[in-house]
């Protein structure tokens, strides 16, 4: 089998390429930079210019899968220019990939794009599945919302598609948990606002996993990418300070301040979503890091 990923050099394309070759699957990747072309036996880099709807075609040659992870950080001030470049990203990059394979012949049977919990609206009371009907006004529902009709759209070429909405990724090697670890390293750490609201996370393991097990399946329809236990953020927070044997003496910090600093961004730290991976576990997918202590344990301490 041979696979397309679009953001290959990434947090989560890093670790779902490794998994490739380890199964003997051959990797074809996307890549805005030039530096970054690697040509390989089972790795092949091929340049692409969404914003000036130039792509590669080979990129596409014997490829029956399409992983597709490209985006802009949303981890970034909210200006309006900003705003506009983080939905460009990942609808854009889509179109494009859409109309390419409209235009030539290709094998290409299954598209696996990242989505994101941000659909659904903040909450502390709902549990929300795949088919729950509500979904958030705010930015980030609109970014889900467009994203996700993007890549539904390669259904009418008979493309069949899958949706993870990826929920907080804890890897050492990017995405919020570095953020949230050095604080609590240096005795600084503190929860937002009471900590009481939903994180509902996945260990960076896991999600790759789940990525590879969808293929390898071939399931379509949306996944919820999170772990079977969410938590809250007091209880994570607390979780990674344990684990390094630190505490947390500060008191939560409130909205208003990191509203001050951050801008629109802020609802990141405050949105509650508690969010239920039973769909995916009911395919037989078999989690890692059930609970988030062991998986916290992983990174900091290496087991």
């Amino acid at each position: 089998m041979k696979i397309l990923i679009t953001g290959a050099t990434g947090m989560i394309g890093q670790e779902i390429v490794t998994l490739c070759h380890q199964s003997n699957i051959d990797v074809h990747y996307l890549t805005t930079s030039k530096s970054k072309l690697e040509k390989t036996a089972n790795y092949k880099g091929f340049f692409w210019d969404p914003e000036n709807n130039q792509i590669d075609v080979e990129c596409f040659d014997g490829v029956e899968v399409i992983i597709n992870l490209v985006g802009a950080t949303i981890a970034k001030r909210w200006t309006s220019s900003y705003k506009q470049e983080i939905i460009n990203s990942r609808v854009e990059t889509a179109n494009l990939i859409l109309a390419s394979l409209k235009d030539i012949d290709h094998h290409v049977r299954h598209i696996v794009s990242a989505s994101a919990i941000g659909i659904y609206p903040s909450s502390f009371q709902k549990y929300y599945r795949e088919d729950s009907p509500e979904e958030d006004t705010g930015f980030l529902g609109k970014v889900v919302k467009k994203w996700e009709d993007a890549v539904l759209a390669f259904q009418n070429i008979g493309v069949q598609v899958s949706l993870l909405r990826i929920g907080l990724v804890l890897s050492n090697d990017g995405g919020a948990f570095p953020k949230i670890a050095q604080p609590i390293r240096y005795g600084l750490g503190a929860v937002f606002g009471n900590g009481n609201q939903w994180q509902s996370w996945i260990h960076i393991a896991d999600l790759a996993r789940m990525f590879m097990f969808i293929v390898r399946e071939e399931l379509s329809g949306i996944y919820n990418a999170v772990a079977p236990n969410p938590v809250s953020n007091e209880k994570l927070t607390h979780t990674i300070a344990n684990t390094m044997n630190k505490k947390i003496i500060l008191p939560g910090i409130p909205k208003f301040v990191m509203q001050l600093v951050l801008g629109e961004m802020h609802v990141l730290l405050y949105a509650s979503q508690r969010v239920s991976s039973t769909k995916i576990s009911n395919e037989d997918f078999n989690f890692k890091y059930e609970n988030v202590t062991p998986a916290v344990k992983d990174l900091i301490n290496g087991n």
